[in-house]
């Protein structure tokens, strides 16, 4: 199940919603801290937090599941994102340095399909950041949030995930330890709770951040060859000689 864009867009224009991406922009900076010169391509509702990366990648664009819906982004320049099949991106083979993925895997009807057409369209060398919500943490119990929607994930689950599609997991990260309540203080004290969470309670985080590389030795290993099998041919039948024929 997934939230609607409307929902989305208001969920992010919120007090709530303001905090929330400060504090997963700098958790997912921390993890990509120089993307210049790479094509950047985020996945399901990650323009929140593409913004940043905008004047540093060669190339930044945004695609939204046709069951979600799309609006324009950004507001202040030429459009960069697209409604799109999650399961056929328009893109080529290899095209993408980078890919975020936000609000898309825990709302997805089939995850397998959507990270084979990520692991398609990402460069040899590529890396993906999946941004999900946190199973143990109280944000994945609440609906008022966008977190609180489809399937949240343990990190154990969501590297397993990753590597049963050919992505090897390499660094793990964690955000929104606050509770997902909009009590401005709270809100002002939300950089506090990041603090201690940081230092002391990974399992109550409201977000799991896992960032994977492209695996190109897993497709081989992925698609077994099938052995070559004899096929037997009928021989052609033996011509009669003219003699034959005038007997």
């Amino acid at each position: 199940m997934r939230p609607d864009v409307i929902d989305l867009r208001d969920f992010y224009a919120s007090r709530l919603g303001q905090v929330a991406r400060h504090m997963l922009r700098f958790r997912i900076r921390r993890v990509w801290p120089n993307l210049a010169g790479m094509d950047l391509l985020g996945l399901g509702y990650a323009t929140p937090y593409l913004r940043q990366f905008r004047d540093e990648a060669a190339r930044t664009i945004a695609f939204m599941p046709a069951q979600q819906g799309v609006h324009r982004w950004p507001t202040d320049s030429r459009g960069r994102v697209a409604l799109a099949d999650e399961f056929e991106l328009p893109l080529a083979d290899a095209s993408v340095d980078r890919v975020l993925l936000v609000h898309a895997l825990e709302g997805a009807e089939q995850i397998r399909p959507l990270l084979r057409e990520v692991w398609r369209v990402l460069a040899s060398g590529g890396r993906l950041l999946a941004v999900v919500p946190n199973r143990s943490g109280i944000w994945a119990r609440f609906e008022r949030t966008p977190f609180g929607y489809g399937h949240p994930y343990t990190p154990g689950q969501l590297s397993s995930l990753l590597r049963d599609n050919m992505f090897q997991p390499t660094e793990r990260a964690t955000a929104l330890y606050m509770p997902p309540f909009a009590s401005l203080m709270l809100l002002r004290t939300a950089p506090a709770w990041e603090k201690v969470g940081q230092r002391w309670g990974h399992a109550f985080a409201g977000v799991l951040l896992v960032e994977a590389d492209k695996q190109i030795y897993a497709a081989s290993a992925a698609r077994p060859r099938r052995r070559r099998r004899p096929v037997a041919i009928p021989l052609p039948s033996p011509r009669r000689t003219v003699a034959n024929r005038d007997a």
